[in-house]
């Protein structure tokens, strides 16, 4: 059996340690509570945030006026899908404490020296993306928390999360600072959960042999939302798959940081709002037209590139230094090195592979889910979006709310109970067993099944009988990875993990989608090819009681 490294006890449990992680710790120790954040890396360069960002998305009042515009602004923008309007509004209506709150940690907000919007926008429209310079986001961030003592315990990923009746108690954690695994079990009054995007649960659509060329962190796999779902949480809207877009074969998100005009092989735009670069707007084609790369792509009119060739020698160095404000420190060396110039030279772009973003875990607005005391926040809240200014507010909220139990008593001897025992000696199963196949054949295989089974559009079909067959293959699959599969470490016992996370979301995907009998934006049905207007202010819920999945349909909250 694995070992067991140390207990540990807190009032509140933070797991994961990007933008939002780390905000809910700094607001639960600002509560008094006492605080341990674990992370599978390390804070000052995990999570989709890691190297930086600089767009954020937020109400400034003395910019936008009434919140209203931002709203309207919000409900046209890639961010518009799976919103409850009462989160949305407390986002907002919280975003410029958040922003004032960075600016004198030291992340400068105002790098212009006023706060100053650009990108993801109309021409002629209000913009509500404020341009910062965030590459030092996650340093800042990592200080603060340990400024206000919270215990930041990296390389330690969560395996399962541990409940009893009354609601949550801690978790069941690893240790991989070294090779030899070893157990850290934390008991906590509440725990917030911020483990991210889900990368790796599709066939890497620019490099297939290639699972780690993702957009977002390719150890973002969603962990907690499957560990909430195993434990009874509600997901919503999780049929509802992303796909981002970006430079074809060399995967970065910062699409809206090239100031460039998206146009065909011959130089004709592709979009309708701009004809030549505009550092203010940037080119909304992306956005609005997502699948405008794949389209062109499969019907022989492309390659798409962004062209920044009509951009000024002083917009090109504009935006060099947003990307460097974005964290696209490997691209820019990339095209250094190789002598790619965007102001002489088209880049091709493409859409990537389908993720969940913003799809999981249901939360109220104070970012609590429906069992007692777990909380949610970041990429993985199933009914809120907004990217990294949601991750960053309501991972606030979420930790503030969170701290108010402190005041309740620690909860019984977590490691004792059955199912953390049933979990350590699966975990020690896989390390013990030798000449077993490795975590990256069973990644593949589940790739390869929701690829062919349950990709999203454009292009590409659900039906009853193909997810129905995907769900039976994910169950042959899930016996033959318990039975067979093996690891030899602690880092691939973590790989291991995340790929058995990745197996419940995909069921859980599937399921979804098999219950939503209708085509709605990238979800699209052979069998039901038609949008039901009635389904269009529905979200859909998903659950397991008893080891059995449920849904239901309820109304998006207005």
């Amino acid at each position: 059996m694995i070992p067991i490294k140390e207990r540990l006890e807190s009032d509140v449990l933070i797991v994961g340690g990007g933008i939002a992680g780390l905000m809910a710790a700094i607001a639960a120790a600002d509560k008094g509570a006492s605080v341990i954040l674990l992370d599978k890396a390390n804070t000052k360069r995990s999570g989709a945030g890691a190297t930086g960002n600089d767009h954020f998305l937020c109400y400034i009042p003395e910019k936008h006026g009434t919140i209203d515009v931002v709203y309207e602004e919000f409900m046209d923008s890639q961010n518009a899908t799976s919103n409850d309007t009462p989160l949305v509004m407390r986002f907002l209506e919280t975003s410029p404490t958040i922003v004032n709150m960075w600016n004198d940690w030291g992340i400068n907000m105002k790098p212009t020296g006023d706060f100053h919007f650009e990108g993801h926008a109309y021409p002629g429209r209000p913009k509500i993306f404020l341009k910062y310079d965030g590459h030092n986001q996650k340093k800042v961030l990592t200080e603060q928390a340990k400024k206000r003592g919270v215990r930041i315990v990296n390389h330690s990923p969560v395996l399962e999360l541990l409940r009893d009746d009354n609601g949550i108690t801690g978790a069941l954690a690893l240790d991989i600072s070294s090779d030899e695994p070893a157990y850290r079990i934390v008991k906590a009054k509440a725990v917030v959960v911020a483990t991210g995007y889900v990368s790796r649960l599709f066939t890497t659509d620019p490099t297939p042999s290639q699972m780690f060329n993702t957009n977002m962190c390719p150890s973002g796999t969603g962990d907690s939302i499957a560990q909430a779902w195993r434990l009874g949480a509600h997901l919503v809207n999780m049929e509802k798959t992303y796909r981002h877009a970006g430079p074809r074969f060399l995967a970065r998100c910062g699409k809206a940081t090239w100031i460039g005009v998206y146009r065909y092989p011959n130089g004709k735009p592709i979009g309708p709002f701009i004809t030549k670069p505009n550092v203010e707007t940037g080119d909304m084609t992306s956005d609005i037209w997502a699948s405008a790369f794949t389209d062109l792509k499969l019907n022989g009119t492309g390659p798409a590139y962004m062209d920044c060739s009509g951009a000024s020698p002083e917009d090109l160095e504009h935006m060099r230094w947003a990307m460097r404000c974005e964290g696209l420190t490997a691209l820019l060396d990339y095209m250094d090195k190789e002598g790619i110039d965007p102001g002489r030279h088209a880049v091709e772009f493409g859409q990537y592979e389908a993720n969940l973003c913003t799809n999981g875990i249901e939360i109220d607005i104070n970012g609590e889910s429906n069992i007692r005391g777990l909380f949610a926040a970041g990429d993985m809240m199933g009914n809120i979006s907004g990217d990294i200014g949601a991750a960053a507010v309501y991972g606030w909220i979420a930790g503030h709310h969170a701290g108010d139990y402190k005041t309740l008593g620690q909860p019984a001897d977590v490691d004792g109970a059955p199912f953390c025992q049933e979990r350590m000696a699966f975990f020690s199963g896989l390390y013990e067993r030798s000449g077993g196949a490795s975590w990256q054949e069973a990644n593949f295989a589940l790739q390869q099944i929701m690829t062919e089974y349950a990709d999203c559009g454009p292009h590409r079909l659900r039906s009853d009988t193909l997810l129905t067959a995907g769900i039976k293959y994910i169950g042959d699959l899930r016996k033959k990875i318990n039975k067979e599969m093996s690891v030899s470490d602690a880092h691939e016992l973590m790989r291991a993990a995340e790929v058995l996370n990745l197996l419940d979301l995909g069921e859980a995907l599937m399921i979804a989608a098999r219950e939503r009998k209708e085509s709605r934006g990238r979800h699209l049905r052979a069998d039901f090819t038609f949008t039901n207007p009635l389904l269009r202010d529905k979200f859909l819920r998903v659950w397991q009681e008893g080891g059995t999945p449920r849904t239901a349909w309820r109304d998006r909250l207005k």
